[in-house]
């Protein structure tokens, strides 16, 4: 095997941190004005009668505020999912309204920015986020209280910019923060099984790369100059796996692979297609633009298990160490430090496929490593979806939230289903809220690493 595919790690780990005071810099938002946004006609989805702004803030961010028609004087900044690849559209935030208006049906303002690049890139995302809200307080005005949402990867960013802006000793501009589906254990951790499904689906399919086709370390997602498309990914992972047919119409052999990805990776078979693609393009994002091309992940280390033969699946599939300063560079960018110092409650979907729920048992440890356990409280949900729950469920978050900043009664996961259950006489069904769920460890879901 080449030395490219086998190799070692030839400096200290200790380096990796020492690292971390060489990536990028911390550069917030200025003070300066910004530009008045532009009412604008609402998105689809919109309560009647809410009005609409948009605008491009002065680092380039596309955004877009929505105020209710009756305003209960309370904001949220909302942190969009992704990340989406590619140059930022403005369009972005008419989906993110859309699915998320049961805010402004709530009562709440929503301000959502789209972030001024696209790809991996958590800082910044968290300094367009912190941008927006000053942005509304300049222009709409100011609300008596500011609440931060952050879903799915921006979950990860809302818990940044928190970390950036309401850390302990800050005068916070935020009173509380909600995340929901979060992808919490940080880009070092949450990226792990990604990697593994590459090099298990390699070993199984051998079509990502084919034989015929010029060979690449997986964890580089992509050549820079890949003209590979998704629906030829997926074509490839039909040919393999057959994903979309139901088992009946399974080859033989094509059952057996699938069944080793799940039982080896604990993934559903209805995910591993859109794992396999953000294995791929994210993958070629973080190392393209986030870690100069160099390698963040490893599992030179890792034990396979799950399978028919675990021995022939360790001895066969590639291994990559990483490179620390790459590891250094995309830590200090993605992980989390859990130095909050407001209010923070999360939900999370049991089953869910993308966001495994197991996260949050990582961001409970960062939260408590950081002395900060008793702000955090997390609930979960008899979910088995990903980018929505249901509207009761978001109302009596937020209800919740507010009870902790206004009268310093904590919630618990028992006190927010009581309060979902009050809220379907308004918003509808949907409350599956289990307050007795505790997740597992994410070594119970990923192959560990040290």
């Amino acid at each position: 095997m080449s030395s490219l595919i086998r190799q070692r790690i030839t400096l200290p780990l200790l380096l990796a941190a020492a690292l971390v005071g060489c990536a990028q810099t911390h550069t917030p938002p200025t003070s300066t004005s910004e530009a008045a946004p532009q009412a604008s006609p609402c998105p689809k989805g919109t309560p009647e009668g809410a009005r609409c702004l948009r605008g491009q803030d002065s680092a380039g961010s596309f955004y877009l505020i929505v105020v209710p028609a009756q305003w209960n004087q309370m904001l949220v900044v909302h942190a969009h999912g992704g990340p989406s690849l590619g140059e930022p559209k403005a369009s972005r935030a008419d989906e993110d309204i859309e699915r998320w208006a049961i805010t402004v049906r709530a009562g709440y303002a929503w301000a959502g920015s789209v972030f001024r690049q696209g790809g991996v890139a958590v800082r910044s995302a968290a300094e367009d986020t912190e941008r927006v809200r000053r942005i509304f307080v300049q222009h709409v005005g100011q609300p008596s209280r500011t609440l931060l949402h952050g879903q799915s990867w921006g979950a990860s960013v809302a818990a940044k910019t928190a970390e950036l802006y309401a850390g302990p000793g800050m005068r916070s501009p935020y009173d509380a923060v909600l995340l929901s589906s979060g992808v919490l254990a940080g880009g070092t951790r949450s990226y792990d099984f990604r990697l593994d499904l590459r090099v298990v689906y390699q070993y199984l399919c051998n079509n990502h790369p084919r034989s015929d086709e010029p060979q690449y370390p997986l964890w580089m997602g992509l050549p820079v100059d890949s003209k590979l498309t998704p629906a030829e990914l997926n074509a490839r992972v039909e040919d393999c796996l057959a994903t979309r047919k139901s088992a009946a119409q399974r080859t033989p052999e094509q059952a057996r692979k699938l069944k080793m990805i799940v039982d080896v990776l604990k993934i559903p078979e209805s995910s591993v297609a859109g794992h396999l693609a953000w294995a791929t393009w994210h993958f070629q994002d973080i190392v393209q633009n986030r870690t100069q091309g160099r390698n963040p992940f490893r599992n030179d280390q890792v034990r396979y298990q799950g399978s028919a033969d675990d021995a022939a699946l360790n001895a066969a599939v590639l291994r990559y160490a990483a490179d620390p300063a790459a590891a250094a560079r995309f830590s200090e960018d993605a992980d989390l430090t859990g130095r909050i110092a407001i209010p923070v409650l999360t939900v999370h979907g049991i089953d869910d496929p993308t966001a495994f729920v197991e996260l949050e048992s990582a961001f409970r440890q960062t939260m408590e490593r950081a002395g900060n356990g008793a702000r955090l409280v997390q609930v979960f949900s008899d979910h088995n979806t990903h980018s929505y729950l249901s509207d009761p469920t978001y109302v009596a978050l937020f209800d919740a939230l507010n009870q902790w900043v206004e009268r310093g009664v904590k919630p618990t996961p028992a006190s927010v289903a009581e309060g979902c259950k009050r809220a379907e006489a308004t918003y509808g069904a949907g409350c599956k809220i289990r307050a007795d769920y505790q997740p597992a460890p994410l070594e119970a879901r990923m192959a560990p690493r040290q």
